[in-house]
């Protein structure tokens, strides 16, 4: 963070400042996460707050407090606020504008972190950036994003999330984006939305906080452009495709023995071949997305060839562990909605020998959930993919959608153990090519399932060396 005064700091959030005029140099929302010297800020929501810890704070050496009310018993500085979420924001905001990196706001139902990734590692060719860290993508984690801005960085790269309409309006006023990008839409936090059509709703917010000459991207032939098109008359706008022409488009995608795509990337300043270090056909469309954004800064096309091929898979991405010689674990466990599970059923139906789907629940679908997870295990299905393991409640579904008609019984389990165990039966003696993708929601916790079958292989390795 670069260095405040409290009395600039308190003019940023339209408090008042009791005590000494410090400079600072970090504020932090966690009081167990405290540094001496920190500022420390309390924030106030329905399940928690933060004033509760506000005497332990000062315990621990915090240099201030920024609260909503006045404290006697505490000797130190403290910057007084009607909200103290608010006052996060505006001090965001504020940063922000002071350090003045050129920005690109990401968000999508699927993909943005992955894009954010392949754009990060694009522009660090060009300057610093600061990235989004971590799913830092919501009305706090996105201030506490540009909390991290320092005076090096030339390029910030925030991802947008949220979960009610209203929030990514909120979010991407504070970050007021020269480059936002929806990536896509699809069946992910319908509880907060409603439907589809919400979702593209609150993804169209993005568009909010662009200036006048503010690029706006999104996918070629998006069905939802009625959604967001009104927030456009006076932006530029750049589509992108992997399905066809666009501003920038792939064509001639060739997938390697690793699932990772080799492609033609077609762009308004000419074309050139890209090859990706993570799998999957979807991986080309986020590529895609990644490189008509880096286009808006000043790539050049060798930055975005270099760039993504330097380009690593976040952990629980698409991470790929050979743990055998025939046998392969792809780690997609960091989250799940209908499309990226079934993105992840294309990419495993790629490979060849006998290819195991494991899945956890999709959470925050609302209404509609147990049918869209009788559709992944539909899809699934038409896919030919040889096994699928459940584990869940929702996921019952999927297992049964996925197995009808057959006369194998369904694979569902309600612990991890138990799933593994007869993943270990199922693999004994196996020769062929064996591909495992994991994936779920982050709420069922998947990679404890990939961390298990990993240590089931270490020590299948051990023994064979003993």
């Amino acid at each position: 963070m670069i260095a405040l005064t409290l009395t600039e700091l308190t003019q940023a959030v339209d408090g008042q400042l009791f005590g000494e005029n410090l400079t600072i140099n970090a504020i932090s929302t966690d009081s167990r996460a405290l540094n001496a010297g920190d500022v420390f800020l309390a924030l106030q929501g329905p399940n928690f707050d933060g004033h509760k810890f506000v005497k332990q704070a000062s315990e621990q050496g915090c240099s201030a407090v920024i609260v909503q009310q006045f404290y006697d018993e505490i000797a130190m500085a403290q910057v007084v606020v009607a909200d103290t979420h608010q006052a996060l924001g505006q001090i965001a905001a504020y940063v922000k504008a002071k350090v003045a990196p050129k920005t690109v706001a990401i968000t999508g139902s699927s993909g943005k972190t992955t894009v954010k990734e392949m754009v990060a590692a694009v522009l660090s060719r060009l300057g610093n950036v600061l990235a989004t860290q971590g799913n830092f993508n919501n009305d706090i984690g996105v201030p506490l994003t540009l909390l991290r801005l320092e005076e090096k960085h030339d390029f910030a790269v925030v991802e947008l999330g949220a979960n009610h309409i209203g929030e990514i309006a909120y979010t991407s006023g504070l970050v007021k984006p020269d480059v936002a990008i929806i990536n896509n839409i699809a069946a992910a936090h319908l509880e907060g939305f409603g439907d589809l059509s919400g979702v593209a709703r609150a993804k169209g917010e993005i568009f909010s906080g662009l200036s006048a000459n503010g690029v706006a991207i999104f996918a070629e032939n998006n069905p939802w452009l009625d959604k967001w098109q009104w927030r456009l008359a006076d932006k530029k706008v750049q589509r992108f495709s992997c399905e066809g022409i666009a501003d920038c488009y792939s064509h001639q995608e060739v997938l390697d023995d690793n699932g990772c795509a080799s492609f033609k990337l077609t762009t308004p300043i000419g074309s050139t071949y890209i090859e990706l270090t993570v799998p999957g056909h979807h991986n080309v469309c986020n590529a895609v997305a990644a490189a008509t954004i880096a286009l808006e800064f000043g790539a050049s096309l060798d930055d975005i060839r270099l760039g993504l091929a330097e380009m690593t898979a976040a952990k629980g991405r698409l991470n790929l562990y050979q743990l055998q010689q025939n046998l392969r674990l792809i780690d997609d466990s960091y989250n799940a909605n209908v499309e990226s599970i079934n993105a992840a059923s294309n990419l495993l139906a790629s490979y060849p020998g006998r290819r195991v789907l494991i899945l956890g629940d999709m959470g925050e679908l609302g209404g509609e959930a147990r049918r869209y997870h009788q559709e992944v295990g539909e899809h699934a299905k038409s896919q030919h993919i040889d096994d699928l393991l459940t584990l869940g409640v929702l996921s019952q579904n999927t297992s049964d959608a996925f197995y009808q008609g057959q006369n194998t019984p369904g694979q569902h389990f309600s612990s991890k153990e138990e799933l593994v165990s007869r993943l270990q039966q199922m693999l004994q003696g196996e020769e062929q090519q064996v591909t495992i993708l994991v994936k779920g929601s982050r709420s069922a916790h998947m990679e404890y399932v990939v961390a298990d079958i990993i240590q089931w292989q270490n020590s299948l390795t051990l023994q064979e060396q003993a």
